[in-house]
């Protein structure tokens, strides 16, 4: 019986409904335990589709396009909730809430996504 991994893989295209091709970021080292992806209706009107990922060894991360990139972020210690940073953005959830933040912002500035609801599945 040969035992089978999987592998984590995020599908860049999956992230972005116009893009044509896809390329799928692969590390062995890492194996996905489970996948999801949640819908969130921001205050502004705007819509933001995020994949978790969770791995075996306990890492969590979240794929979302953010100005037009699509951004891998990584799970780091939070006070509550559920925080994930990349490059200078934090994407942090508590329950179905969520909020973006630009992390060079001044500290009195609002989030670039405020108050996001996760939709009901």
């Amino acid at each position: 019986m040969i035992h089978m991994k999987r592998f984590l893989t995020f599908t860049i295209a999956g992230m972005a409904a116009h893009t044509a091709l896809a390329m799928p970021l692969t590390v062995p080292q890492i194996q996905a335990e489970s996948t999801q992806t949640t819908r969130y209706d921001c205050k502004d009107g705007k819509t933001v589709s995020v994949q978790y990922t969770n791995t075996r060894n306990r890492q969590s991360f979240a794929a979302l396009t953010v100005d037009g990139r699509k951004l891998l972020f990584v799970s780091v210690m939070a006070s509550s909730g559920a925080r994930y940073v990349a490059d200078r953005f934090v994407w942090w959830t508590k329950g179905p809430q969520a909020n973006l933040y630009d992390d060079t912002a001044a500290k009195d500035s609002p989030p670039l996504l405020a108050d996001c609801q996760a939709r009901a599945k």
